[in-house]
């Protein structure tokens, strides 16, 4: 991919952040239910759009054999991706409602924490991608870590607490500076008594930072299951990551709702992770250093539109057996019923 296309994707996503944060997010506000499906159906639409110049891209500048390939690549793996940003939704709601953070302030720590996500997503990709060219049997090792975390998903207990007080980050950020005390509504930073001190605010955007660093581990190998293309897997990861805010705001109050949502995702990466370890299997046994004799039934069946399909499918599935089947009343009462502790902020 030409330099330029890569800097013309890093100039529109800061035009699109800038536009967010300076013109349409300036004020602190509490987003209403209604503009979080507005802005969430915005960034939905961008990436379609964005889909559109994939194909174009690919077809008119690139000549790219196959440029219905492309785009339809990028449109899994932004499915892919938008589908496990749920989970990050949950653990963000969590992370808010421990801090006690008021959700007019929400949206500038999630903003900060994405532009940080995007710098995150770059070097993962990057590293992933040199790291693939350099040693391809890696991707047998991508394929089963994405089973192994499938299956864990699966079986992943609902009532486990998240407890960021855990978390190395912010232990380390209160070692090293003191914490303001009191509300200090949107600033990251103060002076108290003439001394710099952070505020419990910018330990919230440290939670929020490194748990983003550990969804990573799962999405971006699970984009390169669908495709190895850098540019397609990091801009249908970036479009996903934008439109997280709106999403947030959009599913934190009903999160509850879609419990069979995570049996979904288990699946999902099931499926990547089996069809990454068969596709480098089967591309493997060609290569002169392989040991084994090449199997002519070591083949992976379905088509890119057959995999967007069932990635559709298994999303879809798992969402409308959450609305059909409703939780027991036992369940239902027993939801939410533990108060989390405040955070000590003690430095």
């Amino acid at each position: 991919m030409p330099v330029g296309y890569w800097l013309g994707f890093a100039a529109l996503v800061t035009v699109l952040l800038t536009l967010d944060l300076v013109v349409f997010h300036r004020k602190a506000h509490e987003p209403s239910l209604r503009e979080s499906a507005i802005w969430t159906a915005i960034w939905c639409s961008i990436a379609l759009l964005f889909n559109g110049f994939v194909w174009w891209l690919y077809a008119n500048v690139l000549n790219h054999p196959k440029p219905s390939q492309a785009a339809i690549n990028f449109l899994t793996g932004y499915l892919v991706e938008w589908s496990l940003s749920m989970d990050n939704v949950f653990v963000f709601a969590v992370v808010f409602g421990f801090f006690g953070v008021p959700r007019k302030y929400q949206y500038r720590v999630l903003f900060w924490g994405i532009l940080g996500a995007v710098v995150m997503r770059f070097i993962f990709v990057f590293l992933g991608t040199k790291l693939i060219q350099q040693f391809e049997p890696v991707m047998l090792l991508f394929g089963a870590f994405l089973v192994y975390t499938g299956v864990k998903l699966a079986f992943h207990d609902e009532g486990d607490e998240i407890d960021p007080n855990t978390n190395w980050l912010l232990r380390l950020a209160k070692r090293m500076f003191p914490v303001a005390r009191g509300d200090h509504g949107d600033h990251f930073f103060v002076r108290e008594e003439g001394k710099f001190t952070i505020t419990p605010l910018f330990l919230v955007l440290l939670v929020v930072e490194s748990t983003d660093v550990l969804f990573a581990v799962d999405s971006v190998p699970a984009i390169f299951g669908i495709t190895r293309d850098p540019f397609i897997v990091f801009t249908s990861n970036i479009f996903a990551i934008l439109g997280l805010r709106a999403l947030y705001f959009l599913l934190a109050g009903v999160m509850n709702l879609f419990r069979f949502l995570h049996y979904g995702l288990s699946a999902i990466l099931i499926f990547i992770g089996v069809k990454m370890t068969v596709k480098t299997l089967q591309h493997l046994q060609h290569a002169d250093w392989w040991p084994a004799p090449e199997q002519s039934w070591l083949h992976w069946p379905l088509p890119d539109w057959g995999s967007l399909l069932v990635v559709l499918g298994l999303l879809g599935a798992s969402v409308i057996a959450s609305i059909a089947i409703r939780p027991a009343a036992r369940d239902e009462s027993l939801a939410g019923s533990d108060e989390p502790e405040p955070v000590d902020t003690r430095s």
